[in-house]
């Protein structure tokens, strides 16, 4: 059982859009993941998705009951994206996101494309 600092894991790795484990709870994994410009749409059919902003501001764009909006999350704050929702990330300058999901997700959810990341490091 140790700490986790997080500015010192985030120093570790340069990569946008490629989430890295820092730790285990329950069936969940703890992510890291750095990103800037936007991402993709996509949904999870399984897993709910919690996204933490440590430094900068992510624009979570989300389609539900035939709507889009948009709702822009900062340093401090949180979103939960629950299963079934599609959902696109963007971020206007670096951001770096604290992920708790359950360790089956993939984090180009029902999409595969070049940024899909199968196999995570850890870190």
């Amino acid at each position: 059982m140790d700490k986790v600092n997080l500015a010192q894991k985030f120093s570790l790795f340069s990569e946008q859009y490629s989430p890295k484990i820092v730790g285990e709870l329950n069936d969940s994994y703890v992510k890291l993941v750095k990103f800037q410009g936007d991402f993709m749409w996509h949904h999870h059919d399984h897993e709910d998705e919690l996204f933490l902003v440590i430094n900068g501001e992510m624009l979570m764009k989300v389609r539900e009951d035939g709507a889009e909006r948009e709702i822009v999350v900062r340093p401090g704050e949180f979103i939960i994206i629950p299963r079934g929702v599609e959902h696109f990330p963007s971020a206007a300058q670096e951001t770096h996101v604290m992920l708790l999901e359950p360790k089956t997700t993939l984090n180009t959810g029902n999409v595969q494309s070049e940024r899909t990341v199968a196999e995570l490091e850890r870190i």
